[in-house]
């Protein structure tokens, strides 16, 4: 997953599949989500949405280091569905998202080996369908500085790489930016060069922000 390196990956945004398999449809919608109630909220709006369908089983994986994983068969035979869609999260890289396939009985009974195979093709559906978006590990840098060398500040920045994560008007333009940990001093050391000292550099937080586009 990346996560010793700083790193993981996640989708973007929501994505809904359908594969039929002997005339049963597996309906799966993958989304991401940043904790286990969000996932839960996800489950909740599938089930209103598909209301009609036998089973709506379910996988979520969160965490830079996936340390905090579900899944659920609800109904199916015991290890026949949410497990093996959490080992097709697992096994694509992916955290921060949760996976419900919705399932359609089309009257042929598909076997334990035949249900593990569909729900896992299901979810590995979704995820072939889905943007991927990496998350690192950042220091988030505010940098504080006045008008007259803000706007030129923020595009230097932009042609060096550091895309600004938010820029916020106000007595002073603010500029956010996200760097590794390891470079915050090397940052600053830089951004003192670029304004000969005029721009002030504040520590904000360190977690995990969304690759730039």
């Amino acid at each position: 997953m990346g996560a010793a390196s700083g790193s993981y990956t996640t989708v973007a945004g929501r994505v809904r599949t359908e594969i039929e398999i002997e005339r049963s449809r597996f309906i799966c919608v993958l989304d991401r989500v940043d904790d286990e109630e969000a996932a839960r909220r996800v489950v909740g709006d599938v089930r209103a949405a598909e209301p009609r369908a036998r089973h709506h089983c379910t996988a979520f994986v969160i965490g830079a280091r996936g340390e905090l994983a579900r899944s659920s068969d609800d109904g199916e035979p015991s290890g026949t569905a949410g497990q093996p869609m959490l080992e097709a999260l697992r096994g694509e890289g992916l955290s921060d998202v949760v996976a419900v396939v919705s399932r359609y009985f089309g009257g042929v009974l598909l076997g334990t080996g035949g249900l593990m195979r569909a729900y896992t093709a299901s979810v590995q559906a979704s995820t072939r369908a889905a943007t991927r978006l990496g998350r690192s590990l950042r220091t988030t840098l505010e940098v504080h500085a006045d008008y007259e060398r803000g706007p030129s500040l923020e595009a230097e920045l932009r042609r060096i790489g550091h895309v600004p994560l938010h820029v916020e008007y106000g007595t002073r333009m603010r500029i956010d930016v996200g760097v590794p940990p390891a470079d915050t001093d090397v940052f600053a050391a830089r951004i003192a060069e670029l304004t000969a000292g005029a721009a002030r550099v504040s520590i904000a937080a360190t977690g995990y922000v969304d690759d730039p586009a």
